[in-house]
């Protein structure tokens, strides 16, 4: 930390100041974050063990599940900690880690998302030589660099932030240290800083949304030429990553792709993609997934006999 740099620790304001309602947001938070790490932990375990799921979809699907157990473990449980003891000071370190952590796992979801319907493509559009283009290698390198541009967007918000001077106040008006609630305490012009946090933030994300709709849509049109049965099935799986590219980029769009300025909604959307899409996720991959169910079917059938034995 810099000499320059006064500020030792933030005071999080949080959602909401009112004791009652910081209890009912505890009992509601708490519940999402149960269901977030045993919805996704239940969909990693049933890809690792079934044998029926062993395409490169249900592959880049369970590293999603872990991501999301990951992503929302770096902000759900100081979140639900402050909501039920009050107590919302955070050191310069751990902000800075907490927000290195939220821009990593947040940077690599969205290329994963990519690298989703880039496999849909292919399964799809050019099934013959899904095998031969989405080899086992093939999936392993998508996956990795998918984990490097999340490290490299990652590393380049926090040097925006790390070098610059805070001299007080200390209080950031959110529930976990982002970028621009941070801006508004720096002491000095950020206007260059913005424009660096949108074209990282902003514009990435509303690039790959674009080009991630009209790959869906090229997906869509090709559909005719399936079978009706095979139809259903891809609509089903379309339809599903669509609904997690929409609640996932929206309101990431939304808040980083305009000026360094913040607004009362960006606390609710916020939740929404760090707490409520993780969450969502299993929902959305399974129920409309009958190949997930069945397997979970019988992975849970094996146990039942093995354990009656």
């Amino acid at each position: 930390m810099e000499a320059r740099n006064n500020v030792t620790y933030f005071v999080l304001l949080g959602l909401t100041q009112d004791p009652m309602e910081q209890k009912v947001l505890f009992v509601m938070f708490l519940l999402f974050y149960i269901f977030t790490v045993v919805g996704n932990l239940l969909i990693v375990v049933t890809v690792t063990v079934s044998k029926t799921l062993g395409s490169p979809m249900y592959f880049f699907l369970a590293n999603l599940s872990c991501m999301d157990v990951i992503y929302s473990s770096s902000i759900s449980p100081r979140l639900i900690s402050h909501l039920l003891f009050g107590k919302n000071t955070i050191s310069f370190q751990s902000c800075v880690t907490q927000l290195f952590t939220d821009h990593l796992f947040g940077g690599t979801e969205v290329f994963l998302l990519l690298v989703m319907a880039y496999d849909r493509y292919v399964a799809i559009c050019k099934p013959l030589h899904y095998l031969v283009i989405m080899r086992q290698w093939v999936c392993v390198v998508l996956l990795v660099v998918s984990w490097v541009v999340g490290f490299l967007h990652s590393v380049i918000q926090v040097s925006t932030i790390y070098g610059l001077p805070f001299c007080g106040p200390n209080v950031i008006d959110h529930f976990f240290c982002d970028m621009y609630p941070l801006l508004k305490l720096v002491c000095t012009d950020t206007y260059v800083v913005g424009l660096l946090v949108v074209a990282n933030g902003g514009m990435f994300c509303s690039i790959v949304f674009v080009f991630l709709l009209t790959s869906y849509g090229v997906i869509l049109h090709s559909l005719k030429n399936l079978s009706p049965e095979g139809r259903r099935k891809a609509l089903q799986t379309c339809g599903s990553h669509i609904t997690v590219v929409v609640f996932f980029f929206v309101p990431c769009i939304f808040i980083y792709a305009r000026p360094a300025k913040t607004f009362p909604i960006d606390k609710s959307l916020t939740v929404f993609y760090t707490v409520i899409t993780p969450m969502l996720n299993p929902l959305i991959y399974t129920l409309r997934n009958s190949e997930m169910i069945n397997a979970m079917k019988k992975i849970w059938k094996r146990n039942v006999i093995s354990r009656s034995k």
